[in-house]
């Protein structure tokens, strides 16, 4: 039996022959569930991806076609190989972080940004605490005209060096929970990407400073200054407190600067 005249049915038909499993096996159901899309999916050839549809192209021109046989062959095949990958796939398991204190000498500036697509605003939160905890600034503001929400954490994670230059704190950490920011920010090649203008500035800015370092941190740590960013984008006004952090954001701030046991 010829491919080219291959249906879903014929194929099932072709695994139950050659590849008999008990119908309440998972894998057999799977298979019994998946023939017919792969069938009709891969055509003639039962291959995947740029080359295998160039392989499959000269197979049609040439008149050269796969068996059935062949294609269940691959079919299975190929979901024994999905189930072996879901099995090596490592767990994530939730992380439950908390905020903790910079070193001594160190000021860490946590950062988050929030951004409306519709809009096309965005808005960011920051918050400077020195190694007791202590909050030296917090502030946030509202920008217009931002291009994505990317885009809107590398404003904000600029803005967050920028004030730690500004302030003169010599040795700052630079906190958010965009990873992928943080690993541009950390990285010393070019990024070519299209935030990649932020990310030279705040390399550059970074220079500036004795000691400067990009820490990436959970959002269910960085509340703080989520709390922030959240709370001047819906009321629409921006912030600015020296010493202190704006009342509604009062009890997460005591939460944070309670340290934790070494």
């Amino acid at each position: 039996m010829e491919l080219s005249s291959v249906t879903g049915k014929h194929v099932t038909k072709e695994i139950d022959k050659h590849y008999y499993m008990p119908e309440s096996g998972s894998l057999s159901r799977v298979i019994q569930s998946s023939v017919g899309f792969f069938a009709a999916l891969y055509g003639q050839s039962g291959e995947i991806g740029t080359q295998g549809c160039i392989r499959r192209n000269a197979r049609v021109h040439k008149k050269v076609s796969k068996s059935g046989k062949e294609i269940v062959n691959f079919v299975h095949s190929y979901i024994l190989e999905l189930n072996e990958i879901e099995t090596k796939r490592p767990k994530v398991f939730p992380v439950v972080s908390k905020w903790k204190h910079p070193p001594d000498q160190f000021v860490k500036i946590n950062f988050d940004a929030a951004y409306v697509e519709r809009s096309s605003q965005s808005a960011l939160g920051i918050v400077a605490r020195n190694s007791e905890g202590k909050v030296l600034l917090a502030c946030s503001k509202i920008h217009n005209q931002a291009a994505s929400a990317f885009a809107a954490e590398a404003i904000t994670c600029r803005s967050a060096t920028q004030l730690g230059i500004d302030m003169k704190w010599e040795n700052i950490i630079i906190e958010g929970d965009s990873l992928s920011i943080i690993k541009k920010c950390r990285t010393k090649s070019h990024d070519k990407s299209l935030i990649g203008a932020y990310i030279h500035d705040i390399q550059q800015i970074s220079l500036k400073t004795q000691k400067c370092s990009f820490e990436y941190i959970p959002r269910t740590a960085n509340c703080l200054a989520h709390s922030i960013v959240t709370e001047t984008m819906k009321s629409n006004k921006e912030v600015y407190l020296i010493g202190k952090v704006p009342e509604y954001a009062e009890k997460l701030n005591e939460r944070d600067s309670v340290r934790e046991p070494d």
